[in-house]
């Protein structure tokens, strides 16, 4: 097996970690006693729920509540959170704990799994993400057991405050609330500002990345001595969940009062990136917000986090680029820090790749199902992105539309470059003639 793996490039061992996590769940969720039925879903409907699970997105076809035993909705959070992380992080994590020796390939891949710049430290930075990641999940399980113990008891309000918290930290988007209605996610505490303040938390938290705590915790409240992906993350989450939540309180959510409609606002615009709950019936909204939401989703969270999407670091380098080149000016940067040309293209790469996507995903949906592009389009950004909010499409779908789902949360998940360093060669090293090309 070492010898195997020892031909791989690290991208196609993250890739390999991520089918193989797949397949165990898979197998286990076609078990009888996986269900509260005793009889097994299949092996298809064990697939998705098993994609969706480990790819942390939060798709759905069955209920979790409802389908799933207490067995298998303790696989489905194993799988989240091996998703969340990463299955190689927690062998990682083994190796860590009975002391054995980690060597350079080992080092290599982490440092590819969370971003990191070099493989110097990734050691101590894999220790620190989880400390930090039993920590938050902890404390956000404690913090909602007020809310979830006087409604369903103290083992069964326990086991929903820790299921809850680590899918929200893990950016899952799994909920057990169709216990009362199904695939009704949080909208039946719309109006708790406990499950308002502590999932948006754990949300942001999980979706802004590992290396961002880092140095954070290193430099405390000086600013002006974090790295420039730490403030160009930090600035652009700032923006992406305050502009959607201005909008949202003016356009969306007029009625009710002032902190109901504050807390529907901020809620709906921190979940596409890229949690998937809901306090509000998304099917409800305007066009308009579902237009919003679409990009939202695309974007997603931050490199090295348990979020998917293309990313808020490609999203800021490709509106500094446009600046740029509104400004004619040679060099692209932030603050004070040049941008590189291969950083450039991996962005625009990833912002096509991405876009390609959903819209052909969504665009064959829509043809084999016969359903509004938009409502297809929702679905398919919801799944690349790994979010999991849903127009409550997807359990209606047939096969070849879950198929392309599924495609969809797996590439979304391990990235869109991962897929493709894993898959295709290097290219000859050579340089063609140069020439002008007019574009615009």
């Amino acid at each position: 097996m070492k010898r195997v793996f020892r031909g791989l490039s690290s991208s196609q061992i993250i890739l390999l970690s991520f089918a193989a996590l797949i397949l165990i769940g898979t197998l286990l969720l076609s078990l009888p006693f996986s269900t509260r039925s005793g009889k097994s879903v299949g092996g298809f409907d064990a697939l998705f729920t098993a994609t969706s699970s480990a790819c942390v997105t939060g798709l759905v076809v069955r209920d979790t509540a409802q389908t799933w035993s207490v067995f298998g909705q303790v696989v489905i959070l194993l799988l989240i959170q091996f998703g969340g992380l990463g299955l190689i992080t927690a062998a990682f994590a083994v190796a860590l704990m009975t002391g054995k020796k980690i060597g350079l390939r080992q080092r290599s891949t982490m440092q590819e799994v969370f971003s990191a710049p070099n493989v110097g430290g990734i050691v101590r930075l894999t220790s620190y993400i989880l400390k930090m990641t039993l920590f938050f999940e902890l404390f956000g399980a404690l913090a909602l057991t007020p809310v979830f113990i006087p409604r369903f008891g103290v083992w069964k309000g326990i086991w929903f405050s820790l299921f809850h918290a680590v899918s929200a930290f893990c950016n899952a988007g799994f909920d057990l609330m169709g216990a009362g209605s199904a695939f009704s996610s949080l909208t039946a505490y719309a109006d708790s500002v406990l499950v308002n303040c502590v999932m948006p938390v754990l949300i942001i938290v999980g979706g802004i990345g590992f290396l961002i705590w880092d140095d954070v915790r290193r430099h405390k409240l000086h600013m002006s001595k974090y790295c420039m992906q730490t403030k160009v993350v930090l600035l652009t989450t700032s923006l992406l969940i305050l502009i959607p939540a201005v909008y949202l309180f003016f356009a969306e959510f007029r009625s009710g009062s002032i902190g109901g409609r504050l807390m529907r606002s901020v809620f709906q615009a921190v979940t596409p990136r890229t949690a998937g709950f809901n306090t509000v019936d998304y099917s409800s909204m305007k066009e308009a917000s579902l237009g919003l939401t679409i990009v939202l989703m695309l974007v997603g969270g931050s490199p090295g986090s348990t979020a998917g999407g293309f990313k808020t670091t490609t999203l800021a380098t490709l509106l500094a680029l446009c600046n740029a080149v509104f400004r004619r000016r040679q060099n692209v940067s932030f603050f004070g820090r040049r941008l590189t040309g291969e950083t450039l293209r991996r962005a625009a790469t990833l912002l096509v790749l991405y876009l390609t996507l959903f819209l052909l995903g969504g665009f064959c949906i829509s043809l084999a199902e016969g359903l509004p592009l938009l409502d297809c389009l929702f679905e398919t950004a919801s799944a690349v992105g790994t979010v999991g909010l849903s127009l409550g499409l997807t359990p209606q779908l047939g096969a070849f539309s879950r198929i392309i789902l599924i495609a969809l949360m797996f590439i979304g998940r391990i990235g869109g470059l991962t897929l493709l360093f894993s898959t295709l060669r290097p290219g000859m090293a050579f340089n063609y003639p140069q020439e002008s090309l007019a574009v615009g």
